[in-house]
């Protein structure tokens, strides 16, 4: 006879899921920023508390799909800063979670100009 311990349920929130893909993505090179969409007007970045901004999940029990909206640098290989996004978000997902990711799509809906760039850290520093 065989006696099984249960110890409880882990639920990781989507929320804790979505702040890490926010980070992963801030993280990637040629990300200029996330994406609030296009509904809300212009596409405006954004970092730091809004981190979860631009990002969508839905998290099961064991998998996770995440849905990304970004702006990126002008310049940038579309393609490759997508991939390496890709794999960036997937990565830091399964390592800190342990759950499977089955997808992560990329939705890029802006490009950043460096002198626009430089403008919104100025507005930023008079506020």
């Amino acid at each position: 006879m065989s006696e099984q311990k249960q110890t409880g349920n882990i639920r990781i929130s989507d929320d804790v899921v979505a702040t890490i893909a926010g980070l992963a993505a801030l993280d990637t090179p040629g990300i200029a920023g996330m994406s609030g969409g296009i509904s809300e007007g212009l596409a405006k970045r954004l970092s730091g508390k809004n981190l979860q901004r631009g990002v969508t999940v839905e998290v099961g029990e064991l998998e996770a799909a995440i849905d990304l909206r970004i702006i990126v640098h002008y310049g940038s290989q579309i393609q490759v800063v997508c991939r390496e996004l890709q794999e960036n978000v997937r990565d830091s997902i399964e390592n800190m979670t342990g759950l499977h990711v089955v997808e992560v799509n990329v939705k890029v809906e802006g490009v950043a100009f460096k002198e626009r760039e430089e403008e919104s850290e100025e507005i930023l520093r008079v506020k």
